[in-house]
């Protein structure tokens, strides 16, 4: 991959400076081997390859005689002799004296650190070195692929040259062997551009596929993003649990109607007029049916889930799951010199997932659950993913793990079964010993009925609308003593009783025959919701939502998970 580990090879006669030397390129996350003696590091570049070569000026190769010494002056020309190693990049460790760095750029080295080295200074030499390695790797590349399409190229001339020799010769040969050997250049030249066009689409692709990936798995869980996050939806919505009640949002709007009405001209009053005569009879109807989320509350919300997958990605290839190359002291990933996560199919590093949330809910006997198929497999018509897809890694389910109100336990779940029809699935949960009602599903033709008040359950925003229910120093211990790890922070939210769904309230705006659509408030996180009428059951699964907790929402009418349910 693009960002393995860089390789060094250190070469340091001195057992302590040596370590010191290893210690502090390990934690900056390369790929380091440590020698006392120029052979041995030379043999090492030579058998396993490196990127850049750190070695004491003026040093002896451990154990030789006097005359078979090698000097930092004749292992650079060495180095600089030899095609396999010409491109490897060379700092030398000299003494404080200026004249010392100077003579060691004079040998050939592209640059010379000073004894005491300082480890911030030396990593961020050991840095500028490896970007300029790999920028002088990738133009000896795109060089070799031109020498390569002009060897192709010329090899269609010559095709060509030997097609118009053949005519010349065979003048008295059919027309149709003339057009026969003409094709000959055409398909050559062609071969030519389609490899110029695949080398340059495999380098644009590779590069997009490991922008995707990093991509992803730095926006899993990102601790200040996290805080900043919950600090707006504190503050969005105080300190309840319930987001800003749809009463609130439609006083506000009737007040902001009339104030625009006071300012308009004569014409713009009518159209203002009908809007506030809307929100009114809407705000009517809030206030009427207002008691109905209080009556479902204390019955239901016991039996809908917060849901926490996470995915890995698959090499299609050699079957390994990507990996980071390690983690760093802080319990972050290691980086390479761009301040790119390094990721990698090799070593034993922790597994890059993707943390996805969503809600289920108890709509069968022992632990089925109802879910959105894209909150089951997160990367159904999910473009970012197809294209990591594309470019040989599979992404696969991890773990599920199940969050009910009022336990402190994560509980496993696996998917049972996937609607082929639209964007349901049923998980089981293994319930242990913890009891927890199924909910009442309404599919009849009269369960949902446009301008009927509805009432919402789901864990919308995900993790950060939990963290904010706490205030912002808790929040922040919880994240810190954790590690920000989703796991075990959810482990710790659960045992606090904070995991619980948010509910909001609204009124069915459509009925269609593949969905309805709603204006009870929610965003991403509450898929998989359940949608409860005025008699507390269940006619909608929550699947598709707008931003911000805005706009119509849809769901999918509860009939099309009958199915997936049985009889």
């Amino acid at each position: 991959m693009d960002n393995a580990r860089e390789k060094i090879v250190i070469v340091e006669s001195d057992a302590a400076a040596r370590e010191n030397l290893r210690a502090a390129l390990e934690t900056a996350g390369h790929d380091v081997a440590a020698f006392a003696g120029a052979r041995e590091g030379l043999d090492a570049i030579h058998q396993t390859g490196a990127d850049l070569l750190l070695m004491e000026a003026g040093l002896a190769g451990a154990g030789a005689s006097h005359q078979d010494t090698a000097s930092a002056r004749d292992t650079l020309a060495t180095i600089r002799g030899s095609a396999a190693t010409s491109v490897i990049r060379v700092i030398l460790l000299v003494g404080s004296a200026a004249e010392e760095r100077a003579a060691a750029l004079d040998f050939g080295a592209d640059d010379a650190i000073s004894r005491p080295w300082d480890p911030a200074e030396l990593q961020a030499r050991v840095r500028a070195q490896l970007r300029m390695f790999r920028a002088e790797k990738e133009w000896r590349d795109k060089a070799q692929i031109a020498v390569e399409g002009q060897q192709l190229a010329h090899t269609a001339f010559e095709a060509l040259a030997v097609t118009e020799k053949m005519t010349k010769d065979a003048f008295s040969l059919n027309r149709g062997l003339k057009v026969g050997l003409a094709a000959v250049f055409v398909v050559a030249a062609a071969m030519a551009g389609m490899y110029f066009v695949f080398a340059h689409t495999a380098r644009k692709d590779t590069r997009q596929a490991n922008a995707v990936i990093a991509k992803l798995e730095a926006g899993s869980l990102r601790q200040q993003n996290l805080i900043a996050e919950a600090r707006k939806l504190r503050m969005q919505q105080g300190t309840a649990d319930v987001p800003p009640a749809a009463k609130d949002e439609l006083q506000k709007q009737a007040a902001d109607l009339k104030a625009r009405m006071a300012k308009s001209t004569a014409e713009d009053v009518a159209t203002l007029q009908k809007q506030l005569e809307d929100t009114n009879a809407r705000l009517a109807l809030v206030e009427k049916d207002g008691h109905a989320a209080q009556t479902l509350i204390p019955a239901d919300v016991q039996s809908v889930c917060l849901l926490h997958v996470a995915v890995a990605f698959r090499d299609q290839k050699s079957g390994r799951r990507l990996r980071y190359a390690g983690l760093n002291s802080q319990g972050d990933p290691l980086e390479d010199g761009d301040g790119k996560p390094i990721l990698t199919l090799e070593g034993r590093g922790p597994e890059v997932k993707l943390d996805v949330f969503g809600t289920g809910f108890l709509a069968g006997p022992h632990g089925r659950l109802i879910t959105n198929r894209h909150v089951a497999e997160p990367w159904w018509k999910d473009e970012e993913l197809k294209t990591v897809t594309d470019q040989g890694f599979q992404a696969e389910i991890s773990t599920i793990r199940v969050y009910f109100p009022g336990d402190p336990r994560a509980f496993h779940a696996e998917i049972e079964q996937i609607s082929q029809e639209t964007d349901l699935a049923t998980m089981r949960v293994d319930m242990q010993d913890l009891k927890r009602s199924i909910l009442s599903i309404d599919s009849g033709k009269g369960s949902a009925v446009s301008g009927q008040p509805i009432v919402l359950m789901g864990y919308a925003t995900g993790l950060a609308a939990i963290l904010a229910r706490t205030d912002e120093a808790t929040a922040q211990q919880i994240l810190t003593q954790n590690s920000a790890d989703v796991s075990q922070v959810l482990e710790e939210l659960a045992r606090r009783n904070l995991i619980r769904p948010l509910i909001t309230q609204g009124h069915i705006g459509d009925i269609l025959p593949d969905k309805i659509v709603f204006d009870a408030q929610t965003t991403s996180g509450g898929s998989g919701g359940p949608l409860f009428n005025r008699q507390g059951k269940v006619i909608g699964v929550t699947y598709a939502v707008l931003r911000d907790f805005g706009g119509s929402n849809f769901g999918i009418p509860i009939r099309f998970s009958q199915p997936l349910l049985g009889p």
